[in-house]
């Protein structure tokens, strides 16, 4: 079987979960999901029910009033009174399946996550722009080839990893102190864009330090992504943003949505900032379709847009700044069309990589590199307590941020609607970007992912969906929906992409 098997390597997973016991070990399994489709039946059935389940943790004891936000499969009207002694040994007993790792173990089987398997590939694997070259031959003379294994699994463990976590404070109105069950895409995003940060102020070669004291930088990052109102980009933050996307708490959110969440609460930040003290000191660029509603055909990047949003991040100080550029795409009906493959496998070697929002239907993940036809990700679905990292905390505790358990997809089995991330750090390294983006869509037989122009062929300028202000004076976007948990593995329309 091609492509390289998830390994346990020298430590435990980092990022310890609940799941996990003190004797317990990380599963040393690697993800091949089986392409068939009775597989979506029972995954939907499944994350409907560890979802339900899990969601009762994070509601109080006592009586509770309905949460409007919060839409639910099969779900036409909620529980006036909930009565504690009867409930608390079903809650009991859902906890001690979830400690012991048998729910989590399910939900890997089931949705197809896990799978045992070897693999003795020798060919190379690209991580975010960077080429790792497999031997079998530990004597071979060629450092870079007998050491690619090792300098991979570095850099693999050296991405900042983001996971469900239970206990923080209540989101907004809500009663939510957890974002199980129904949080990953929202963790998988944090992922993408903690690695721009990474990228921007540490650099690309930069590797998770082994030593206390940590570097500012690396803290601070971490920090931002904290699950408190005070931290920048936590879930509480992005789902304030959100509203404009009807973005709740409880409810499943797809990639289109999450990428105009984060140019919502970029420039919201920016708006309340001093413009060197910027959280996120770039650019955000959403490459979509047409002006009227993002569908139909392949995006197009427009350099002139590409310009205004530098310009305009800037506050007309400078001509370009740094630019993150987010592609939401769907690229099949439900499981990725063969023939985007070829293309999606090589933005994993454009050096501008930040990789991929995705995975299965309703479980998102983090894909960050590929080999073969398998894809890397990182899963935001272990159960980790809150973590607390202050601002300037250098020995603080990081070790629930990072994994050096390496886990694998299948290239076929993605779901269809994902999204890419790509970084330039420079107008350079945009123009390097285009220059690659432009040569894959001509290598691409007539289907790319996206195209590269100089302004838009459009009689109007791209805009935003019309926007109408609620009463708490949020933009909200009347055009756009979400899909509540139970129906994340639903099917629907290729053309209604934007709210998958």
């Amino acid at each position: 079987m091609k492509g390289f098997c998830e390994r346990a390597v020298a430590s435990k997973c980092s990022s310890k979960s609940l799941t996990d016991t003190s004797n317990s070990s990380p599963l040393p399994v690697c993800s091949d999901p089986e392409p068939s489709d009775s597989k979506f039946t029972k995954a939907s059935v499944w994350s409907n029910f560890v979802s339900s389940a899990l969601s009762i943790f994070e509601t109080h004891s006592e009586a509770l009033p309905c949460e409007n936000k919060a839409v639910l499969s099969g779900s036409s009207a909620c529980e006036k009174k909930v009565a504690p002694a009867k409930q608390n040994g079903w809650t009991a007993a859902v906890r001690k399946a979830v400690a012991s790792g048998s729910m989590r173990r399910h939900y890997e089987r089931v949705l197809g996550l896990s799978r045992p398997g070897i693999s003795s590939s020798t060919s190379d694997i690209w991580l975010l722009g960077v080429c790792y070259k497999m031997s079998l031959d530990e004597s071979s003379g060629d450092a870079d080839t007998s050491d690619g294994l090792a300098r991979f699994e570095q850099d693999f463990s050296s991405r900042i990893l983001a996971t469900y976590r239970k206990g923080f404070n209540a989101i907004g109105e809500s009663k939510y102190t957890s974002d199980v069950g129904w949080g990953c895409m929202l963790r998988s995003s944090q992922m993408l864009v903690a690695q721009a940060l990474v990228f921007h102020r540490l650099g690309r070669s930069w590797r998770k330090p082994l030593q206390k004291p940590f570097n500012q930088e690396y803290i601070e990052i971490l920090h931002f992504f904290g699950d408190s109102e005070a931290s920048p980009f936590s879930i509480h933050n992005l789902l304030l943003a959100g509203k404009a996307y009807n973005l709740a708490a409880g409810s499943w959110v797809g990639p289109y949505a999450m990428c105009r969440t984060w140019e919502t609460l970029a420039r919201c930040k920016r708006e309340s900032t001093n413009l060197e003290d910027q959280q996120l000191p770039m650019a955000i660029y959403v490459v979509s379709g047409d002006e009227d509603g993002e569908r139909g055909g392949a995006p197009v990047l427009c350099i002139e847009d590409a310009s205004r949003h530098c310009f305009e991040f800037s506050r007309g100080q400078v001509d370009w700044t740094p630019i993150l550029l987010l592609v939401p795409l769907v690229l099949g009906l439900e499981k990725v069309n063969p023939r985007y493959i070829p293309s999606l496998r090589a933005t994993f070697m454009f050096p501008q990589s930040l990789g991929i929002v995705g995975g299965k239907q309703g479980a998102s993940t983090y894909i960050i590199g590929v080999q073969d036809e398998k894809a890397f990700f990182l899963d935001p679905h272990d159960v980790q307590p809150v973590a607390s990292i202050g601002r300037n905390d250098l020995e603080a505790d990081t070790s629930s941020y990072h994994c050096n358990i390496i886990r694998h997809i299948s290239l076929d089995s993605i779901d269809s609607s994902l999204a890419f991330g790509f970084y330039c750090r420079d107008k350079d390294d945009f123009d390097d970007f285009c220059l690659r983006a432009s040569k894959l869509a001509d290598e691409s037989n007539g289907a790319p992912l996206f195209t590269v122009a100089q302004k838009h062929n459009l009689s109007k300028p791209v805009s935003h969906p019309e926007m109408s202000v609620d009463t708490d004076g949020v933009q909200k976007d009347e055009s756009f929906g979400l899909e509540s948990i139970g129906d994340a593995e639903g099917h629907s329309h290729e053309d209604e992409w934007q709210l998958l």
